[in-house]
């Protein structure tokens, strides 16, 4: 396992951001890995069986394996440091790290500041609410205090922003009007809120099925009241490096052949979700 690297040292943030700008130049990321031999990847520390720490306190989950494997094919290793979703989210890496986890969606609005590798998971949007909660369907909550992971779907969806990027998708139906949208910084933050009580903070978060299914195992008192539309999820990078991006995205396809990808999948959530459900 590798160690958690948990903060970047500031000589190596000031050479990295004169080293590389706010966007990529084509192979120069990919020839700065293969030259250290060292991916740097950024992950959250609590986020789950996404990424989270053990108690040995080193990084893992599901999308630290994936980072791992991504690593593997590139015949380098793995190191992560732990920036935040919301500057992970946020883009100008400044050279800071390379790729992201997180299980990012390729929206139209990313797209101005990522380029994405294929798919590596597959996960649905939902609505949770606290298990005494008397809500039964998302109509619901209109006029509700409705939690959100900041710069995600979720959020584009509470504020009815959201629009599939997906020509093929169904569209998306509002049947409620939050009284008030509250961003956290992730997701687990917001589940803290809501645990506290019907109404308390909270009346309702929206978030990734696979991650509230891992909260109510971990003795959330949640319950789902509605599966609202499936969502890819990929790895993002800094534009214009097109060849770090075919060779993440060969990585990935490389273990979606061989089997890696599910086996990953149903080691951390029970069941398959690297294939589109």
């Amino acid at each position: 396992m590798n160690k958690i690297k948990m903060a970047v040292t500031a000589v190596s943030i000031a050479l990295t951001s004169v080293a590389f700008g706010p966007s990529a130049h084509a192979g120069e990321v990919l020839d700065r890995i293969l030259a250290s031999k060292t991916l740097r990847v950024a992950a959250g520390a609590d986020w789950g069986l996404i990424a989270h720490l053990d108690e040995k306190n080193e990084l893992v989950g599901y999308d630290i394996d994936v980072a791992k494997g991504i690593a593997k094919y590139l015949g380098v290793k793995a190191e992560f440091v732990t920036p935040g979703w919301d500057l992970i989210a946020a883009g100008n890496w400044a050279g800071r790290w390379d790729i992201g986890t997180g299980q990012m969606a390729p929206t139209k609005a990313r797209a101005d500041k990522f380029d994405f590798s294929v798919p590596y998971f597959y996960d649905r949007t939902i609505i949770v609410v606290h298990k005494d909660s008397k809500a039964a369907k998302a109509s619901d909550l209109d006029g509700k205090v409705v939690g959100v992971n900041g710069g995600t779907v979720a959020e584009a969806y509470a504020n009815q922003t959201h629009t599939p990027d997906d020509p093929n998708a169904q569209p998306v139906h509002y049947d409620f009007k939050a009284g008030e949208v509250k961003t956290y910084g992730n997701s687990t933050i917001a589940f803290d809120d809501l645990r506290l009580g019907d109404g308390v903070r909270l009346d309702a978060v929206i978030t990734d099925e696979t991650f509230t299914e891992g909260a109510i195992k971990s003795g959330y008192p949640l319950k789902i009241i509605e599966r609202l539309f499936p969502l890819p999820a990929a790895i993002p990078m800094m534009k214009g490096d097109k060849e770090l991006v075919e060779k993440v995205s060969a990585a990935i396809k490389s273990m979606r052949d061989d089997g890696t990808l599910s086996k990953l999948s149903v080691k951390w959530y029970g069941s398959d979700h690297s294939v589109a459900q």
